[in-house]
Parts: C-alpha cells; structure tokens; sequence
C-alpha cells in the first residue's frame, strides 16, 4: 500500500530556515514524481515544487531561490529544506506521491516574530 507521511513542521521567526521530511512506504522515492503542497485553512491547496524521477526540479514561483526539495532513496524519504521563511509561508504542507496521487496528513510550519 502506498502511503506517505509528513513530519518537521513547527514555529519558526521570519528569516530562519526549517526542513520538512516525507517518508514514503509502498513504492520507491526515486521512481515516480514527488510534490509538496501547503494550504492555508480555507483557501486552496497551492502546489509548491516537484521532484521527478530523473531529478529535474520545478519550483513555485513563491518559493523559488529560497526552498529546496531533494530525496534520499536510501532512507526512501523526500525533503523540503525552506530558508529565509517569510509570514506568508505559513501553512500546512503536504507530500504527495503524484504518480497515485496519494496525499499525506500534513505538517503544520508556522513562521511569526
């Protein structure tokens, strides 16, 4: 069964730097595409970055140059590092497996001073 699950969230000030870990079960990391998403209560889910399986990366434009998204397929696991966070990162931020569109249950990041 294809599952994925998210962890690293937590509170942060503005201008500091968080990664976020997605461990997946059921498939390999390094064989199918890979997003992360984040949602703020009551507004859609916006799309973040995409990881694919031969490693090209593709970027929000809200977050390019300051995250960074990467996988370790030895521990099977995808990785949002964020730096220079900003207020209007805050959200709850999701892993997807694209390929079976499977959605984990998110990690809460929250950035304030």
């Amino acid at each position: 069964q294809v599952q994925v699950a998210e962890s690293g969230g937590a509170s942060v000030q503005p201008g500091g730097s968080l990664t976020l870990t997605c461990a997946g079960t059921g498939f390999s990391v390094g064989d199918v595409t890979m997003t992360w998403h984040r949602q703020v209560a009551g507004m859609a889910r916006e799309w973040v970055p995409t990881l694919a399986p031969g490693g090209a990366t593709f970027y929000a434009d809200s977050v390019k140059g300051r995250f960074t998204v990467s996988r370790d397929e030895g521990k099977n696991t995808l990785y949002l590092q964020m730096d220079s966070l900003k207020v209007e990162d805050t959200a709850r931020y999701y892993c997807q497996q694209f390929d079976s569109q499977t959605w984990g249950q998110g990690t809460q990041v929250t950035v304030s001073s």
